[in-house]
C-alpha cells in the first residue's frame, strides 16, 4: 500500500514524525483512508519516505495513543473504527465544558449564549 505523503526534510520547521502524523490524519479526514484500512509496516513506510524506522514508529505510537489507529500485533496497524479523532476530541471538550458550567450553576441557555459569544469573538 502506498500513501500519498510527502515529508519536507529541508524547509519545514515541523518535525518529520509530526508531518507524517498530520498527513495520515488528513488522509482519514478526506476519506482516503477508511476505518479498517491497513497501514504500511513501519519499515516499509520509513523506506518509502526516507525516514528512520524509529520516526515512523513514534508516529504510529502517537496515532495509536490518540485512538486514530490500532495495532493488532503481527497483523499490523489499521485505521481505527473512530478513524478521525477530531470529532471525538470535540465531543469530549463539549462534555467537559457542560460539566464545568453546570458545576458553576450556569443554565443551558446561558451556556449556549457563552458559546455563541466565543464563536463570534473568534471570528467563527
Amino acid at each position: 500500500m502506498s500513501l500519498d505523503i510527502r515529508i519536507d526534510h529541508d524547509s519545514s520547521s515541523t518535525p518529520p514524525f509530526e508531518q507524517l502524523r498530520l498527513q495520515i490524519l488528513e488522509l482519514v479526514r478526506r476519506g482516503e483512508l477508511l476505518a479498517g484500512a491497513r497501514l504500511p509496516t513501519v519499515r516499509a513506510l520509513a523506506a518509502d519516505l526516507g525516514l528512520a524506522a524509529n520516526t515512523v514508529a513514534r508516529t504510529y505510537r502517537e496515532l495509536e495513543e490518540s485512538g486514530a489507529i490500532e495495532t493488532r500485533g503481527r497483523q499490523g496497524s489499521f485505521i481505527a473504527a473512530a478513524g478521525d479523532t477530531t470529532r471525538l476530541h470535540a465531543q469530549r471538550a463539549a462534555m467537559d465544558y457542560v460539566r464545568t458550567l453546570r458545576d458553576l450553576g450556569i443554565d443551558d441557555a446561558q451556556a449556549l449564549h457563552l458559546v455563541e459569544q466565543a464563536l463570534h469573538a473568534t471570528g467563527a
